[in-house]
C-alpha cells in the first residue's frame, strides 16, 4: 500500500497509449474507492479501466487487436489470473499486473506470488513507513476486522517497515457506526 503501484501501472499503459499501442486496463469490480471505471492512484493520476468480476471475464473482455493489459490490484482476483495471464502472454500479448504480494498478516496474497514467480520481470515497490521514515514493505491495517480485505475505509491501512509493523493491536476501534 502506498508504494505507488497503481502510479506505475498508470504511468506503463499511458507510454503505450501515446505509441498509439492497442492497450486495455482492468480493475476488479470490487475496488470502486475512487472511480468506477478507472485506475486512480493515491496522486489522483488516472487511466480508463474496465471493471471485471473474475479473471475469466477479464479474458473475455479482451480486444482481439489489443497489444498491452494492464491489471490493477491483481490481489483481488481468484486464482483463475495466473491462467489468463499465462495464455495472454502466450498468445504475444504484454500484461502488467499491479497487486500487493503480502497481506496485512505478511501471508502471501495469491495470486501475485505465484505471477511473480512466473513473470519475465518483476519491480517490488516500497512504500515509506508512516512511522519512522524507514522502507515500508508491510501493509499495517490500523482498524479492527476480522475481513481479509477491508476496502474504502479511509485511514484503515498504513505502510509498515520491519520493525515498526505490529499487526496484534489495531489502533482505531472496530469499523462501523457508534450509536449514543
Amino acid at each position: 500500500m502506498f508504494s505507488g503501484k497503481s502510479e506505475e501501472l498508470i504511468r506503463r499503459v499511458t507510454r503505450y497509449q501515446i505509441a498509439r499501442v492497442p492497450v486495455q486496463t482492468f480493475k476488479p469490480r470490487l475496488d470502486v474507492r475512487y472511480a468506477d471505471d478507472e485506475v486512480v492512484s493515491h496522486s489522483s493520476l488516472k487511466v480508463e479501466a474496465i471493471p471485471v468480476e473474475t479473471a475469466d471475464e477479464l479474458l473475455r473482455r479482451v480486444e482481439d487487436g489489443t497489444k498491452v493489459i494492464g491489471v490493477d490490484e491483481g490481489q483481488f482476483f481468484d486464482q483463475g489470473l495466473v491462467d489468463v495471464v499465462e495464455h495472454l502472454a502466450a498468445a504475444g500479448k504484454q500484461v502488467i499486473v499491479a497487486g500487493l504480494d503480502t497481506d496485512y498478516l505478511r501471508r502471501p496474497f495469491e495470486p501475485i506470488p505465484t505471477l511473480c514467480d512466473r513473470a519475465e520481470y518483476v519491480t517490488k515497490m516500497l512504500a515509506v513507513c508512516h512511522r519512522c521514515g524507514g522502507p515500508g514493505m508491510y501493509t499495517q491495517r490500523t482498524v479492527r476486522s476480522e475481513e481479509l480485505v477491508v476496502l474504502g475505509a479511509q485511514g484503515a491501512y498504513e505502510a509498515r517497515c520491519r520493525v515498526c509493523y505490529d499487526p496484534s493491536e489495531p489502533e482505531q476501534p472496530e469499523l462501523g457506526l457508534e450509536l449514543r
